[in-house]
């Protein structure tokens, strides 16, 4: 007696780093499983053709004389009035028929409010799994990736590929001298006003070599006192808002500039305002040309595979190394 195959699940993601996650649990299945998507979901290749479900309320104004500050207030001013900084549009999602809805509860700026994805799914004529992810650490970003695997019956490959990224952050690592002094490194999430690294970032700087004396790593409060806390055991908290001076109070080694939403265009244009200004001009950092602007997009923004990537890419500018590829992503400032 035969048996028809299962039907693959159809999936809705809400955004990139879960569609990421998707694409790694599911290597050969994904984009048959991918009915709908996020507007900022850009990667995997293979997405053109998935229909859109979502779009930003908050748009960069070019009239702004300072856009990036226009953006954070655009922001600030939305979470004051208690509106949604995104919209979706719930009959496309409700005809595409979804058996999981991928969505996340870590960022309120980030992606559709969680409470308005339950209640669209419970609206829908047949169940439908919301699975909300909320990684902020590196260990957090791979059991994301496990879950995701389950929710789409590829636990696998799924656990396939969290071994080849832990194998690879394991290899990274071994270039790392622990005993050796971390220079300060600042990682930027946004430069007008100043937001510094947090959540997995923040690993990512430490574990490569390098301190983050503006939000640092600390232990977790249930780590225990037996063994003495483990790498997985420090956390940090989420992106923190500085001033210059607090900035150059460390006197930062490097200065990684990867604002979140933002291309590596228009980081460019944020690292030039930047540098226009005598303060910035004045750290060390600057005039050692050891600043770097990343495609935060692409790397630290998203809690997805490519934070190992990201990883790599630290270990090769602290420990003088080369690993992995950097084409299109990052450049240094001149």
């Amino acid at each position: 007696m035969s048996t028809s195959p299962k039907a693959l699940p159809r999936v809705i993601s809400l955004l990139p780093s879960a569609t990421e996650l998707l694409a790694a649990a599911a290597p050969s299945t994904w984009q048959r499983m991918l009915v709908g998507k996020s507007h900022e979901c850009d990667f995997p290749h293979g997405l053109a053709s998935t229909p859109v479900l979502t779009a930003s309320r908050v748009h960069a104004s070019t009239a702004a004389a300072k856009p990036w500050a226009d953006i954070d207030a655009q922001v600030s001013a939305a979470a004051t009035a208690g509106t949604a900084l995104f919209s979706i549009d719930e009959a496309l999602l409700a005809s595409l028929a979804p058996d999981v809805i991928l969505t996340q509860d870590v960022c309120e700026v980030c992606a559709i409010d969680l409470a308005l994805v339950h209640r669209i799914a419970k609206q829908l004529p047949h169940h439908c799994e919301v699975l909300s992810l909320s990684a902020t650490t590196i260990e957090g970003i791979f059991d994301d990736l496990l879950r995701v695997g389950a929710a789409v019956g590829c636990e696998a490959s799924a656990s396939t590929a969290v071994v080849r990224l832990r194998e690879r952050m394991f290899e990274a690592s071994e270039f790392v001298n622990p005993y050796a002094d971390a220079p300060p490194v600042a990682l930027l999430e946004w430069t007008d006003p100043l937001f510094c690294a947090g959540h997995w970032s923040v690993q990512l700087l430490e574990r490569a070599g390098a301190s983050h004396p503006w939000n640092p790593t600390h232990i977790r409060d249930t780590a225990g006192a037996a063994m003495g806390p483990q790498q997985g055991e420090r956390i940090a908290g989420k992106s923190t808002r500085i001033t210059p001076e607090q900035l150059a109070q460390h006197d930062p080694q490097w200065i990684i500039i990867a604002p979140c939403g933002l291309s590596l265009s228009q980081t460019q244009a944020a690292a030039r305002e930047l540098l226009a200004q005598p303060w910035f001009q004045a750290l060390s950092a600057v005039q050692h040309k050891r600043v770097a602007l990343v495609d935060g997009n692409q790397w630290f923004n998203r809690p997805g595979p490519r934070v190992v990537d990201a990883f790599e890419w630290l270990v090769s500018l602290l420990q003088g190394v080369k690993l992995g590829q950097s084409q299109g992503i990052v450049e240094l400032l001149q």
